[in-house]
């Protein structure tokens, strides 16, 4: 679980596009926080790790969802769906659903 922990947020982090410097000073630690993390040093604590979780704009549970490769853009496009109209969330379901058929 410890690795696991490690290499999503090394993940998350890659998919944003930041450093680890970045990131660390972002959260407001010293620059080699998540360093330290990413290399096995230390883990993040739980009120940390909720901080972790809110920079990615991601729920604990969408951070331990093995299934989705990139949670980040996951939480954004259900937070577009849920400001569409019955109608328009059809049409959005049909234009995935034959997306996910033309998928290898």
């Amino acid at each position: 679980m410890e690795q696991f922990v490690r290499d999503r947020i090394t993940q998350l982090r890659l998919a944003k596009g930041i450093s680890e410097y970045q990131m660390s000073y972002d959260l407001g630690h010293s620059r080699g926080y998540v360093y330290n993390i990413s290399s096995g040093k230390s883990l993040p604590s739980m009120s940390e790790f909720f901080s972790i979780c809110d920079y990615f704009g991601i729920t604990p549970s969408e951070f331990f969802d093995t299934k989705s490769r990139n949670p980040v853009l996951m939480a954004k496009a259900i937070e577009e769906l849920k400001s569409l109209n019955d109608s328009d969330m059809l049409l959005a379901l049909t234009l995935l659903n034959r997306l996910n058929q033309e998928s290898p």
